[in-house]
């Protein structure tokens, strides 16, 4: 090695090369649920208002009974990465494999809960009695697609960890594309209403699905791992996964509290919301990109005992993070006029949107720190401290976006609160990658 490699500069070339050769393809994959949702927004946004709102609160449900399960990616990139990194393709896949088997038992049992119990979810929520039917009609469909999206969810992690981040954006871009042409198609070509957007989501996931499987089976073919269930191995990737649901568990019931406050603001409200959360989520996903690399690349170097690396790739992905973050908060600004109009003409509901919309832009840096950190403790396994930080966040956070309605606040100071609560994320994420305590290294933390 020359002297010139193991310069500052030279290390944080290698970085950047690292982190954008797998952050770009995993943006275009990351944001395809939220574009997803944005698509299904545009289009029933003009069925109406009601609609809309009803949409919303079903979204918001149905991405929670998901995103519960983000761990089928989360730890299964980190595992694998690890194994990947320790120079073990068998082994790493073998982990895939078992994640994959637990995301179709984890689907059956969701699909079994939520279609009986739909109506009476809806209603929980506030859910107002024009927009209840149409929430109630898109989360009963939508539910059948759950398997699908956790068995995407399971296949992406596999991949991320294998450090390809191509053919995960390939199966999106195909996935949106679909799901847009099946919409269009089936809410007004068939004059199905939310309902065909409905169907249209489930179609197009099963068809993401199925894709993702070919490629890994293919995988575990090429390397000699079998594909039979192993009860031991599910087990463990459940096992794995526990402080993770627990960390995303409470990271969704703030979304959710979220939610509830603004269906009880009323239809406008609640129908601008969803429009911003959409878009949050798209802004979150963009940032999740250098997450993704972080997963990979720290479970990477861990695996292969080398923590200079993995410190010196923290804090060059932070200082990713903080600059796309303004970036994007520059966007969001200057965009809004533009943004507001794809999803509704109601002029109560832009009126309400628009002041809410800057808060989200001016966020978008801390955001950015929140993100990478999140990948990089995840990437190290470290997720029995990531569900203790969010579990306290989500008790600074819940008593204050419940006093927003009783103190007179509108839809602004909700997402002030959601502000506050990416400050107390931060500071959590930020003290335990100064500690150190997170760099563990070997094939298995």
């Amino acid at each position: 090695m020359t002297q010139a490699s193991t310069t500052p500069k030279a290390t944080r070339r290698q970085h950047d090369r690292e982190i954008v050769a797998l952050a770009v393809p995993a943006f275009g994959a990351l944001v395809a649920e939220p574009l997803f949702v944005m698509a299904d927004s545009a289009i029933v946004g003009h069925l109406g208002t009601a609609q809309l709102a009803g949409l919303g609160i079903a979204s918001a449900l149905l991405t929670t009974a998901v995103s519960v399960f983000v761990f089928l990616a989360y730890a299964t990139t980190a595992a694998v990465a690890r194994r990947v990194g320790a120079g073990d393709l068998q082994a790493a896949i073998r982990q895939g494999m078992d994640g994959i088997w637990l995301a179709l038992l984890l689907g059956a049992a969701v699909i079994a809960v939520v279609l009986p119990t739909a109506p009476s979810i809806v209603e929980l929520f506030g859910a107002s009695d024009t927009a209840a039917p149409y929430a109630t009609v898109y989360l009963r469909i939508s539910a059948l697609g759950i398997p699908a999206m956790l068995v995407v969810l399971a296949s992406t992690g596999v991949l991320r960890g294998l450090q390809d981040t191509k053919t995960p954006l390939y199966v999106a871009i195909a996935g949106f594309v679909a799901n847009a042409v099946l919409n269009v198609g089936l809410v007004y070509g068939a004059d199905l209403g939310i309902a065909g957007s409905a169907w249209g989501t489930v179609i197009a996931q099963c068809g993401m699905a199925a894709a993702y499987l070919v490629v890994v089976v293919r995988g575990a073919r090429r390397h000699g791992a079998s594909l039979i269930p192993d009860a031991s191995g599910i087990r463990a990737s459940a096992q794995a996964g526990v402080p993770l649901l627990v960390r995303t568990l409470s990271l969704r019931a703030i979304l959710m509290i979220a939610t509830a406050v603004a269906a009880r603001l009323g239809d406008a409200d609640i129908a601008a919301h969803q429009i911003i959360l959409s878009l949050w989520s798209l802004l979150a996903f963009a940032l999740d990109a250098i997450a993704i690399a972080g997963q990979a690349i720290i479970g990477r170097y861990l695996g292969a005992d080398d923590t200079d690396g993995a410190r010196q790739a923290c804090r060059r992905m932070v200082e990713w993070g903080i600059a796309v973050g303004v970036a994007l908060g520059v966007l969001v600004v200057l965009s809004r006029p533009l943004f507001l109009p794809l999803f509704t003409g109601d002029s109560t509901v832009k009126d309400a949107a628009l002041p809410a919309l800057v808060i989200v832009a001016l966020s978008q840096p801390i955001c950015g720190v929140v993100f990478v950190l999140d990948g990089v403790l995840m990437g190290a396994g470290d997720g029995p401290y990531l569900a203790k930080a969010m579990i306290l966040t989500l008790v600074v956070f819940a008593p204050v976006a419940l006093l927003i309605p009783r103190l007179g606040g509108g839809l602004t100071a909700l997402w002030a609160a959601m502000t506050l609560m990416m400050t107390v994320r931060m500071l959590t994420l930020w003290l335990r990658s100064r500690s150190g305590h997170w760099l563990v290294t070997g094939a298995t933390r």
